[in-house]
């Protein structure tokens, strides 16, 4: 990011089911500028917005100002305590983040003119706002290693799982059979998961590992909704889908993946077919996280599209 670029920082009242919560949020670069902003929706979901601050190079290079925020649940933000039983199941869906989302694009004042960006967890959250809340406001949508619906997700992950070596599919099965995927060989066997299917570079980005690090402090969000780890939804998400709406989106959309991605491409087919103006881009030599992995070309797709 531009060392002249000015940064505002602030935290947002956001009321929920009756209770007053607040959202952290950074804008880089001025919302007064002219140029149309940018909003990114990071991952997990429980990640902190930590590694999405590689977007901030478009206030530099498109002149435009770009906003980060860490959603509910993580970072600066609330954490509620909603992570048992019925109430976990009732708070922790795609309502909260929605309206989440509405609050701040309210409070900045640009509901009426602004892009949106979601990575992984983030992109769930941006198809399915802009297919059923439809903003109007919406002028570019970018959707990067995401998915329509969690069952083709999994769909995609089984796939992968498949091509492990045989002793770390055996110890994945077993411990989700058990239920016993707190164990450290249940994440030792993650880790090459992670290494083959979310990022290769080496060493792990300093922003990155931030992001990690948060969710390692309250892990609640992604427990909720996820569950166990990113090859077995037991969370709230298990069931969400919204290809029925996908039509919906009138927005020029951009989807975004890679080959080796744990966003495989039967999570991008519906997208692609039913999303009325839409493009797809892959990055050969990535796997989930383009932004670290092939930078340069990432932003160079990325500020394409904006500029369209």
């Amino acid at each position: 990011m531009s060392a002249t670029s000015p940064e505002t920082t602030g935290k947002i009242p956001f009321t929920f089911q009756g209770e007053t919560y607040s959202t952290w949020y950074k804008v880089v670069g001025d919302l007064k500028s002219g140029g149309r902003p940018l909003v990114t929706l990071h991952g997990g979901p429980g990640f902190s917005h930590h590694y999405m601050l590689p977007h901030a190079q478009f206030v530099s290079r498109l002149n435009i100002p770009v906003v980060f925020y860490d959603q509910i649940g993580i970072g600066e933000s609330s954490h509620p305590e909603k992570g048992k039983g019925e109430e976990k199941k009732s708070f922790w869906t795609m309502e909260v983040f929605m309206d989440e989302l509405d609050n701040l694009l309210k409070y900045l004042g640009i509901e009426g003119d602004f892009d949106l960006l979601g990575h992984s967890w983030g992109a769930f959250l941006a198809v399915h706002y802009a297919s059923n809340r439809v903003p109007k406001g919406l002028k570019r949508l970018i959707l990067a290693d995401g998915t329509c619906s969690m069952q083709l997700w999994t769909k995609g992950t089984d796939a992968l799982r498949l091509r492990l070596p045989e002793d770390v599919q055996k110890v994945l099965k077993e411990h989700e059979e058990k239920g016993t995927t707190d164990s450290k060989e249940y994440h030792d066997a993650m880790e090459v998961w992670f290494a083959k299917h979310i990022c290769t570079a080496n060493p792990l980005p300093e922003l990155l590992a931030k992001s990690f690090g948060a969710m390692g402090e309250d892990p609640t969000v992604y427990s909720a909704m996820i569950g166990a780890s990113e090859v077995c939804c037991t969370g709230t998400l298990k069931t969400w889908s919204c290809i029925d709406q996908l039509h919906n989106i009138s927005a020029p959309t951009l989807l975004l993946n890679a080959p080796e991605s744990e966003a495989q491409d039967v999570n991008q087919w519906p997208m692609f077919h039913k999303i009325p103006r839409v493009k797809w881009v892959q990055f050969a030599k990535s796997t989930h996280l383009a932004q670290f992995e092939e930078p340069e070309r990432y932003l160079e797709v990325v500020g394409e599209f904006l500029e369209a």
